[in-house]
């Protein structure tokens, strides 16, 4: 018997919770020990119905964050940035910002929102709300954080009409074929379950990846290929599907557009030229191919971000998206695609605050990475709020960013420990609370979950609620918070028939769990969100933007380089993203993972006299990273991986524009990433 079993004797307060990080698909339910104001114990919610008590090391080494001695818990601010800081109060902080807002033009302005300020609204992204309402009232500009994420790779599905995909639950009871394409189960582990509940059942399981993943043990097949070259394995599969008549002619017939254009477009595609191109044997694509026509229902569970970063991104998903609709894997039950970071069952959706309207036409910046750093480098951004994040950490090309923000007037970091950026850039530093010191309020593919308050802030720590609706009644914008309270705006969110218009007290009274009104399987009406209303092989709105109308490949773009290895990156179980200084503040994750680890093939680590361990650069014409190698048999020559997010890496990285402007906030998320291509090489440090 745990700690948190016996709590209720020992006069502690058991508080219903959600795990801080943002895992999206994978939130996690907690239950959190509180006595006598302190946190003393936190352990996974067995009632929870998405994670069923699972709980990985990153919900358990939270507790962390309290108490601990690198928290911010006061306003920090220095006049010079070669300058220490000296504390301050929220008053001199504020002050200070408002007074560098009022120097220049609304659209002067900016505000970039990372996952630290997701940790108690994932799903609901009720602060990313908040303040993209204050850019909206003030002008000015909010960049949105799908394009750091899993915009790109979004882009290609909505423009093929495949956003939408069927719950982890209705994988487990009903798909009989299971691709995990780019999808690490380390990044979505609640979705494991389900997985192996099909594979009682009898499903095969195949893993594509650039290397050997946690989710390969758990496969039938595993797949290796070239980083870069996912679209040319769905390419060469299209191939054998037409030339082979495997596509559902019916479905094909009734539900979308293109098929000729299509089936031609894809002759060219043969598997032998994909084997040249992915490093996979023609017969194996043959009979992937096969397999994939041949069952029903087959589902594809495909990567959120990592396979978007490199050559080809958005293509990649252009091209897997049309796999479901040639075969007819769409709107039943097992089939199309499985959960994905930042995508929604049918029928899910919230309330909005946003409020376009308010903005000044034409003074909004395109949701564009590379513009962004332009912007920065050009001097055109003066004053800049970075909240929750840290932009070094996580912006492609980081040497020109850093670079960029040296030119801006005034950078402000929101956070809840001193990030690389913060000490670098920031001129202010502002204390945010953590998860269980805040309201909030996240989403699944299927639930709704309440985090109530259950701490006081500690020291002068303050809410992004808080500091957004100050900074607005201290800039007095005019009906930018009509609402009584939190809870109320809060409530209007959550004003939506998928959530049964629940409320917060609503919720409250369920226990802080509600089942949302969705549906298990995408697409059931057969109704896709493109302009012909169905799935669009031939894409005109694609063409209408300068980009190719069917899906294609730069083969290319691939393979020239000076530098001979293709870095790739992902995700582990210890660190996500930049959370608490990319997660070194917290004793737990820093000890198992002290230090950068590259994953280096057996062959390459032998032609540059690299053992295991040994202490590594990693260096391109933008950088180098200093790491330790892994040598390792899961991994292909010519390929090598990093965890995304390490401090260093993304100076090694491509700020380049993949879409043009008019493209990139064409959805409700915005597309646009840099490439993040990088090819490197590796010696002994």
């Amino acid at each position: 018997m745990t700690g948190l079993d016996v709590a209720a004797r020992a006069g502690s307060n058991i508080v219903r919770t959600m795990c801080p990080m943002s895992c999206h698909p994978t939130l996690c339910g907690m239950l959190a020990e509180v006595r006598e104001g302190k946190l003393v114990g936190v352990k996974g919610d067995a009632a929870n119905p998405d994670s069923q008590g699972f709980l990985c090391i990153r919900g358990q080494a939270s507790p962390e964050i309290f108490d601990n001695p690198a928290r911010l818990l006061h306003p920090l601010v220095r006049d010079r940035r070669s300058d220490g800081f000296r504390r301050a109060s929220w008053d001199e902080a504020l002050e200070r910002i408002v007074a560098s807002m009022a120097q220049s033009a609304p659209a002067a302005t900016a505000i970039w929102p990372g996952h630290g300020t997701f940790t108690t609204n994932y799903g609901t992204r009720i602060s990313a709300q908040l303040m993209a309402r204050f850019a909206n009232f003030h002008g000015s500009q909010f960049w949105s954080p799908t394009m750091i994420c899993w915009g790109l790779g979004a882009f290609g599905l909505g423009l093929t009409g495949m956003l939408e995909t069927n719950t982890k639950e209705d994988m487990g009871e009903s798909s009989q074929l299971i691709l995990l394409w780019a999808a690490n189960l380390a990044s979505q582990p609640n979705t494991a379950r389900h997985l192996l509940a099909a594979k009682r059942r009898g499903a095969h399981i195949v893993t594509i990846d650039v290397r050997h993943t946690e989710a390969a043990a758990k496969s039938d097949e595993v797949l290796i290929l070239r980083p870069g070259s996912d679209t040319a394995l769905a390419l060469a599969m299209m191939h054998v599907i037409c030339a082979e008549r495997r596509h559902d002619a019916a479905f094909v017939a009734r539900h979308t557009v293109g098929f000729e254009q299509l089936a031609a477009h894809v002759r060219e595609f043969s598997p032998d030229w994909a084997a040249g191109v992915t490093g996979i044997a023609a017969e194996r694509i043959v009979a992937l191919a096969r397999r994939y026509a041949g069952t029903r229902p087959a589902m594809i569970v495909l990567g959120g971000s990592s396979m978007h970063k490199g050559n080809n991104g958005w293509l990649a998903g252009r091209a897997i998206a049309c796999l479901p609709g040639l075969t007819g894997n769409v709107g039943i039950a097992g089939s199309g695609f499985g959960p994905r970071h930042g995508s929604a069952a049918h029928g899910r959706g919230l309330g909005s605050i946003i409020e376009p309207q308010r903005r000044v036409p034409g003074t909004a910046m395109p949701n564009q990475m590379s513009g962004v750093t332009a912007a920065l480098r050009e001097g055109r951004i003066h004053t800049l709020l970075l909240m929750g994040t840290n932009m070094l950490s996580s912006f492609a090309d980081a040497g020109a960013v850093a670079s960029g923000l040296e030119q801006t007037r005034l950078v402000v970091s929101y956070d809840l420990f001193l990030n690389d950026t913060a000490r670098r850039c920031a001129d202010i530093v502002l204390p945010g609370t953590a998860w269980l010191e805040e309201l909030g309020c996240k989403m699944t593919h299927t639930h709704l979950y309440l985090m109530e308050p259950a701490l006081a802030p500690a020291g002068e720590t303050r809410s992004v609620h808080w500091v957004v609706k100050t900074l607005a009644e201290r800039l007095s914008l005019d009906g930018f918070y009509p609402w009584a309270s939190e809870e109320a705006m809060v409530d209007t969110i959550l004003d939506h028939p998928c959530t049964g218009r629940a409320t917060v007290a609503s919720l409250r009274a369920q226990g802080g769990i509600a089942a949302l009104n969705i549906s298990h399987v995408a697409n059931p009406k057969f109704d896709f969100e493109t302009p012909s209303r169905k799935i669009e092989f031939f894409s005109a709105q694609a063409q209408s933007l300068g980009l190719p109308p069917l899906p294609s490949v730069d083969v290319e773009a691939s393979t020239a380089s000076a530098y001979p290895l293709t870095l790739t990156q992902g995700r582990t179980l210890t660190h996500f993203h930049a959370f608490y200084n990319n997660g070194s503040e917290l004793p737990t994750l820093a000890r198992r993972e002290s230090e950068a680890q590259l994953w280096v093939a057996i062959a390459d680590a032998a032609d540059r006299g690299l053992t295991d361990g040994a202490a590594i650069r990693i260096f391109n014409q933008r950088g180098e990273l200093s790491a330790r190698a892994r040598v390792s048999d899961r991994i292909p020559a010519g390929t090598v991986w990093m965890r995304d997010g390490w401090p260093g890496l993304n100076r090694l990285t491509a700020g380049t524009a993949v879409l043009p402007d008019a493209a990139v906030d064409l959805f409700a998320f915005s597309a646009g990433q840099a490439s993040f291509d990088a090819r490197v090489d590796v010696a002994l440090a």
